[in-house]
């Protein structure tokens, strides 16, 4: 029998999340049986959709249930399999996150390639954030050649990739975060321009100022306002994938839309908003263009890692105020 410790949903949050929403607890694993393996996580993920599983009403995926652990992505070791799929020693992807450790069907899980790259990086860059990059940026907002992007959260997880796969393609980028050391970072992976929403009154004016002549795309990680000045800078038939709403998640209240919301029509603007989980077949192509990328060294990411399961719900907290550059990820192992 082995001990581990999970995190579960204690009380739902009203705005932001506080750690006395969460609780732990330890639970017995006992041996794998027939088909199963035994995992210890090595890496968890936490991500700011997460937020909206914890609340009490319908989502595109389904919420957190109270007393329950959470769940989320992560990067563990097999260390005793009961399946012939899987020995021990193996990498092994899931969605069992927010605990040490679990046993699970070897069929629900898959096998990790590391392709040289260290494992948390297919919980970032080479996962779910960076196929949510690729697919928002390449389908959704049908990159093309001569645009220029706008890009919000432009040094968080998914944008630090949008970034540099339109970099990669040759387009000029605008890139917003907040605080000097992430405006720095943007600069450092080709950012042409930037915008420090923290020190700016205006955003219409800043970004205006960025794109004199307009943008084409706008990648929106943030909603709220930064929506709004790429409304009112966008040219004529720009296109908008909106990926996030960052600004919004911990609303009380359901907060008021664009006021400008009626120069789409003028500018014939095409706004989609898209879930990555409908373009997982794009997965592939991600793989082999980000290896080309890397080895061409058009492409790097940046990581903040908390130490520990404790520290699990302060990594998540943290993402609402701008805590992390680049992935959060909360090293276990």
């Amino acid at each position: 029998m082995t001990t581990v410790r999970e995190i579960r949903l204690k009380s739902r949050p009203r705005g932001l999340p506080t750690r006395d929403n969460f609780e732990f607890a330890s639970v017995d694993l006992p041996a794998p049986a027939a088909g199963e393996v035994q995992v210890k996580n090595l890496w968890m993920t936490v991500d700011p959709y997460m937020r909206g599983r914890m609340n009490d009403g319908p989502s595109y995926i389904g919420g957190f249930q109270l007393d329950k652990p959470l769940d989320g992505g992560a990067i563990g070791e097999v260390t005793v399999s009961n399946d012939p799929k899987l020995k021990a020693g193996d990498l092994v992807q899931s969605n069992f996150g927010w605990r040490e450790g679990f046993n699970a069907p070897a069929a629900g899980l898959t096998k990790l390639d590391t392709m040289g790259l260290p494992p948390q990086t297919f919980l970032g860059a080479a996962g779910m954030p960076g196929l949510t990059a690729y697919a928002g940026l390449l389908k959704i907002a049908a990159l093309k050649d001569g645009d220029v992007v706008f890009v919000s959260g432009a040094a968080g997880a998914v944008g630090q990739i949008v970034v540099q796969i339109a970099k990669a393609k040759g387009h000029t980028v605008i890139g917003s975060a907040g605080g000097p050391e992430k405006i720095k970072f943007l600069k450092e992976i080709g950012c042409d321009q930037t915008i420090d929403y923290k020190a700016e009154k205006d955003l219409t004016a800043a970004l205006a100022k960025a794109a004199p002549g307009g943008i084409d795309v706008y990648f929106d990680n943030v909603a709220g306002e930064h929506l709004v000045a790429a409304l009112n800078v966008a040219k004529p038939f720009a296109r908008f994938a909106l990926c996030g709403g960052i600004s919004m998640y911990n609303a009380t209240e359901l907060p008021p839309g664009p006021p400008n919301l009626m120069l789409m029509i003028g500018k014939q603007i095409r706004m989609e908003g898209f879930i990555v989980s409908s373009s997982w077949d794009m997965m592939p192509a991600f793989l082999r263009d980000l290896s080309q990328w890397v080895k061409e060294g058009k492409m790097t990411w940046k990581e903040t890692v908390f130490e520990g399961l404790d520290k699990a719900p302060d990594a998540f907290i943290g993402l609402f105020s701008g805590a992390n550059l680049g992935k959060m990820l909360v090293k276990l192992g």
